[in-house]
């Protein structure tokens, strides 16, 4: 079947996001009279949100009477500084270009909240077919959800998507949704063969070979 729809994780795949959330949990230990800590540390688990960004910054847990608003704070400071750093990936941009052009569908599905991506996406002028964000539905990745429900709003089947993540969960979900995956090595994630995805690409260029 003709792929007619792509379909991309936002964090580590399509824009990278790492260095601003590395600031704005650096930002946070500085306030708090606590050393920075390496953006090579950092850098791995800013999929998981600001929450492990915040254990890992504090060396705590959610039981700590601080951690509740130490997580407000980073997502205070993430949100003001969203467009500090971050920026598409080399070759995304041309690649969304040559999409368009080719008259496919693109899309974003993504764990991260919607009042985050879709600023995210406004500061970067970027115009997706479809957004579905970690609170749209009732169910995020690795749950099939999401990106069904994408399918469905731009009337395409799963079968004639692709789907693009750094991360197990993005292969997980869209094996589970009959999507076929493609896993980048150039994201946060250490891609392992045990992932199960049906394409594995070094390079953003190569996603186009795809299709």
């Amino acid at each position: 079947m003709t792929i007619n729809t792509i379909l991309f994780d936002l964090d580590g795949t399509l824009i990278d996001t790492a260095p601003d959330l590395a600031f704005a949990l650096n930002s946070l230990l500085l306030e708090n009279n606590i050393e920075e800590k390496p953006y090579e540390k950092i850098k791995p688990l800013v999929a998981f949100g600001g929450k492990e960004l915040v254990k890992f910054g504090f060396d705590c847990d959610e039981s700590h009477p601080e951690f509740t608003n130490r997580h407000q704070r980073i997502l205070e400071i993430y949100t003001n500084n969203i467009d500090k750093f971050s920026k598409t990936f080399d070759g995304i941009d041309t690649l969304l270009n040559i999409i368009k052009q080719q008259k496919v569908y693109w899309g974003i599905v993504t764990n991260k909240p919607e009042n985050l991506t879709h600023l995210l996406l406004e500061k970067l002028d970027l115009k997706p077919d479809v957004v579905v964000c970690g609170d749209t539905l009732e169910y995020n990745k690795p749950h099939p959800a999401p990106l069904l429900y994408a399918c469905a709003q731009l009337g395409v089947l799963p079968q004639s998507c692709l789907f693009v993540g750094d991360d197990k969960n993005d292969m997980v979900a869209g094996k589970n949704a009959n999507i076929k995956t493609v896993a980048v090595t150039y994201g946060y994630g250490n891609v392992e063969s045990d992932w199960n995805y049906d394409y594995l690409v070094d390079q953003v260029e190569e996603i186009l070979e795809l299709i």
